[in-house]
């Protein structure tokens, strides 16, 4: 088995998990997805509100925003994403502005779009993390930021080893297990156009972080 992740193959994952991805996630990352949505709401600066949250599966987080924040969401999974167009449309969230099939690694987004960046619990599960990430700081205007809810890995010891001998499986699953901070670190310093601003733990367990970027002034 494989330990790399398809584009394709993620897609047809989420779309499996749709139908149960709220009762199996939902509860586990409550606390994590509410603190990235409060710091996405404090990032927006006095007259900017356009936030942009990058794998909104079925749609959990879109009740957390403020009714005054216009929000565009997108997946990969045609099934997460017709399950956050119900929440939005049964909770009457006409703050969402759109709600788009698309590629993490190939938005259809112009440069310098929106205020923040929001990616909860995505970036182990693309392809390619880092042209995600990159894809984020092109679609976010300077002084802006990113906000990550992420999975983090051990990379060493015991919990290294487990998380490196579960990958076959958890790729097949859709995401990883083994993803160390130091693949965020480098991303940050070869891309040379973000600054770190926060980066601290997220139930449960420790496992994952909050991760949050500045964009630079051009």
């Amino acid at each position: 088995m494989t330990a790399d992740l398809g584009t394709a193959s993620v897609a047809a994952a989420y779309d499996r998990w749709a139908p149960v991805y709220d009762l199996v996630f939902g509860k586990v990352f409550t606390q994590g997805r509410r603190d990235a949505i409060l710091a996405a709401e404090a990032a927006i600066s006095p007259g900017a509100n356009c936030v942009l949250e990058v794998g909104v599966g079925t749609g959990i987080s879109l009740p957390q925003y403020a009714r005054s924040t216009s929000v565009t969401a997108i997946d990969i999974s045609a099934a997460m994403l017709g399950k956050a167009r119900a929440r939005a449309t049964r909770l009457g969230l006409d703050n969402v502005e759109q709600l788009a099939v698309m590629d993490a690694e190939a938005m259809q987004f112009a440069d310098d779009s929106f205020d923040v960046v929001v990616g909860q619990y995505v970036i182990t599960s693309v392809p390619d993390p880092e042209a995600a990430l990159d894809e984020f700081v092109r679609v976010l205007r300077p002084g802006g930021q990113i906000v990550i809810a992420t999975r983090i890995g051990a990379n060493i010891g015991l919990r290294g080893a487990i998380e490196k001998a579960l990958m076959p499986l958890t790729t097949r699953l859709g995401f990883r297990t083994e993803f160390p901070v130091s693949r965020y670190e480098d991303w940050a310093r070869n891309s040379g156009k973000v600054e770190l601003v926060e980066n601290r733990p997220l139930p449960p367990l420790g496992h994952f972080s909050l991760l949050i970027y500045r964009k630079k002034p051009a």
